[in-house]
């Protein structure tokens, strides 16, 4: 299924039309490696794009799009959220810099591993996780 059909489907769902306006919102999303915020995401489009979108269907289709696995929000501790892809993309955990804001992306074997590990011994499978890490630079 290519990235057209997956939006017409999860959009069919969730009981909404496919738009011109939503398929716009979701490629820009789709084709960035970038993690932004709803705002960055509109401004970006409203940029790009000749055909108006509203900021409202800009939000309310990351709220579909991320409800439907197909964008992830990266919640900043602070009521601030990024948003970015998940569409192909290997499972990743974040680094987040508290004083810049940057964001580092990483994985790592062992501590997947640990998490199975330690869900296993309470009972219990995973189903997903988010694991962020919230870190400053160390300071010499």
């Amino acid at each position: 299924m290519n990235h057209i059909d997956i939006l017409k489907n999860v959009l069919s769902n969730e009981g909404l039309r496919y738009t011109q306006q939503r398929q716009i919102i979701w490629d820009e999303i789709r084709t960035s490696s970038e993690h932004r915020d709803a705002e960055k995401i509109y401004s970006q489009i409203k940029i790009k794009n000749k055909i108006k979108v509203s900021r409202a269907t800009v939000y309310r289709t990351i709220d579909v799009l991320v409800k439907n696995d197909l964008v992830r929000k990266v919640e900043l501790g602070d009521g601030r959220a990024l948003y970015e892809h998940k569409y192909n993309e290997e499972h990743h955990d974040h680094m987040i810099c508290v004083e810049t804001g940057k964001i580092t992306e990483f994985y790592n074997e062992k501590l997947e591993d640990l998490q199975e590990e330690i869900v296993k011994k309470h009972g219990y499978e995973l189903v997903r996780h988010v694991h962020q890490l919230f870190v400053k630079p160390i300071k010499k």
